[in-house]
């Protein structure tokens, strides 16, 4: 596509000879337009598709050359955290903040980073930076999951529901919200949540597997029903077992174990090793 326009732009060139003094000058322009695009797209799949530790290599390489273009600072910024790369990810992003380009948007992402880091203090302190008008999906997912760990619960179902609101695609954040109910001891209310993840998104397993936890802790010993493959099957039933076991349900947590070997398509070791455990203690 890019060589069509080149040679679209030579055709013009052409056509002009000398008769037009500025020729040149457009053609140059038009040139740096094109280069721009390019420059851009190939960033935005850096971003998102790109090896993540190339990503890295790629922003970083740029910034050297342009340090204070906001644009890149961003993309190393993302792809170390796609890397996995937080605490270097953190510093990334409070470089992004301190450019005078940056919006309220790389505040956020700044949190974002200082949660996957384990840095909480910080983060709520960097959402206390972000007005209360600046209402996004990402603010308050973040803004819950901080309730979350002080455990200012009526805080946090506000901030879920909200971010639940603002999204097209809310399955992880139910399932969030969900496992919040969890750990606070409200299962059938997690049960809820969990079903309403698996509504949004069928395929998410992570759901799949605290739905199990939810309602084996209400001694609900069967497979809800919802789509599965047989390796997952063996594997809810492993959950299940595993949480009937731990509240002295052992009976029934040795026949969910041999359920789960049975249908496991392959050697499903753990479960071996767990019924083994069992029959010999």
């Amino acid at each position: 596509m890019r060589h069509t326009v080149i040679l679209c732009l030579a055709g013009t060139l052409v056509l002009s000879a000398c008769g037009s003094h500025n020729g040149d000058a457009e053609v140059q322009r038009a040139m740096q337009d094109i280069n721009a695009v390019d420059g851009s797209n190939l960033n935005d799949v850096m971003m998102t598709v790109g090896d993540p530790d190339e990503a890295v290599k790629y922003f970083s390489g740029a910034l050297a050359n342009e340090p204070g273009r906001v644009d890149l600072q961003r993309g190393l910024a993302k792809s170390l955290i796609r890397a996995s790369r937080t605490t270097e990810a953190v510093a990334a992003w409070q470089t992004v903040v301190a450019n005078p380009a940056a919006n309220l948007d790389d505040r956020v992402d700044l949190a974002d980073a200082q949660i996957r880091s384990n840095q909480w203090d910080a983060a709520a302190a960097t959402l206390n930076t972000v007005p209360p008008t600046h209402e996004t999906y990402n603010r308050y997912k973040l803004e819950a999951m901080i309730a979350d760990s002080k455990q200012q619960w009526t805080k946090s179902d506000s901030f879920y529901q909200t971010a639940v609101g603002l999204t097209t695609t809310p399955a992880s954040t139910l399932n969030n919200w969900g496992y919040s109910k969890l750990t606070r001891g409200d299962y059938p209310g997690a049960e809820r949540l969990f079903i309403d993840a698996l509504r949004q998104d069928s395929t998410l397993f992570t759901a799949k597997n605290n739905l199990v936890l939810a309602r084996g802790a209400q001694r609900k010993y069967d497979l809800p029903v919802i789509p599965m493959n047989q390796t997952e099957r063996a594997q809810l039933l492993y959950t299940m077992a595993l949480t009937a076991i731990k509240q002295n349900d052992i009976s029934t947590g040795k026949g969910l174990l041999k359920d789960a070997i049975e249908t496991h398509p392959q050697h499903f070791e753990e479960a071996v090793r767990s019924l083994r455990a069992l029959e010999e203690a």
